[in-house]
């Protein structure tokens, strides 16, 4: 300057520090425009394309590792054999074939968050109540998809004909049952973790191979084949999928609901998680819907969840291309 005044320099900060200190209006500033847009880039009804890899794991009998934004799963299925004298409670002969992978345990999910994965889950933290909550929800859903059928899980033994009825047919019993341990860490966490940890438990079932398993009378005991050639691959009897939304509302709670405006988030990431306090997974098998789980807020209408079951059916097609191609 001609009169020596110092200029300040202006005061700015970078999109970051800006996410950090108002994630709210960060957000609603990127939302509000003409064409909302969200920081990522994405529409709000644009869904993260996944990458999925199977066979990831040797020592297993399937695996796949899934890669959705940056949540990244590994998902391990490992088959152990169940002694059919060894269940607690039998099930009785009103027992209908798709209660018995509930009631005999035969699939046993379990889900970790590996430290690291986050800043919330740094070393020396108590484990977190998240990594359980999805465990639940992986193995009810499972569970209510009829996803795997107790019979294709059975260890079968046809008994020897006797002398009493030579011409009857001898009876088909059940000495042993595969339980699956589906187990899957989750080794980097930004968002949508159960949509991630879904898909990883589909692709490794998908992959999964159970060794040739026949009841040896003379041992009294199962055995396996070590050939690779006499394994056979699980049968899945659906291909369910999921797709979860958060709902990101300016409504106050001290205000009139009509004062404020929502946008629903397909697929959210973990600074879109940390800011929306409603979510919404929905579980589709081709048109039809599984389920619908819903968590905190009221701004989800019923016109909000007709769109949320469209992307989720769009999600649904677009993951049977991807299955066939992997």
């Amino acid at each position: 300057m001609a009169n020596g005044a110092a200029v300040s320099p202006s005061l700015s900060f970078p999109r970051a520090t800006f996410a950090k200190l108002t994630p709210g209006p960060f957000l609603h500033a990127h939302l509000k425009q003409s064409n909302p847009v969200r920081p990522s880039g994405r529409r709000p009804d644009e869904l993260r394309e996944p990458t999925i890899n199977t066979g990831s794991l040797t020592h297993s009998n399937g695996s796949a590792v899934v890669r959705l934004g940056d949540t990244a799963i590994v998902c391990g299925v490992r088959g152990e054999v169940l002694m059919a004298s060894d269940v607690p409670k039998p099930p009785s002969d009103d027992t209908h074939e798709d209660d018995l992978i509930e009631d005999l345990g035969l699939l046993v999910p379990n889900l970790e968050l590996s430290t690291g994965c986050s800043p919330d889950h740094l070393p020396g933290n108590a484990p977190s109540g998240l990594a359980q909550s999805l465990s639940w929800r992986i193995h009810s859903l499972l569970v209510a998809s009829n996803l795997v059928k107790p019979s294709d899980l059975a260890v079968t033994h046809t008994e020897p004909r006797t002398d009493e009825g030579p011409d009857e047919e001898p009876p088909i019993v059940t000495k042993a049952y595969w339980t699956l341990y589906i187990d899957i860490l989750c080794i980097s966490l930004d968002g949508n973790c159960f949509d991630a940890a879904w898909m990883a438990v589909m692709a490794a079932l998908r992959s999964t191979s159970l060794p040739k398993a026949w009841w040896d009378a003379d041992r009294e005991a199962i055995v396996c084949s070590p050939l690779a050639s006499d394994a056979r691959k699980l049968a899945l009897f659906g291909s369910p999928t999921t797709a979860t939304f958060a709902v990101f509302s300016t409504a106050s709670p001290l205000k009139q609901r009509s004062e404020g405006e929502d946008w629903t988030l397909a697929d959210p990431d973990g600074f879109e998680e940390d800011v929306c306090r409603e979510a919404v997974t929905i579980a589709m098998d081709d048109s039809k819907v599984l389920r619908i789980e819903k968590h905190g807020g009221v701004h989800l209408d019923k016109a909000a969840v007709k769109a949320c079951i469209a992307i989720a059916h769009k999600r649904w097609t677009d993951m049977q291309t991807l299955s066939g191609a992997v």
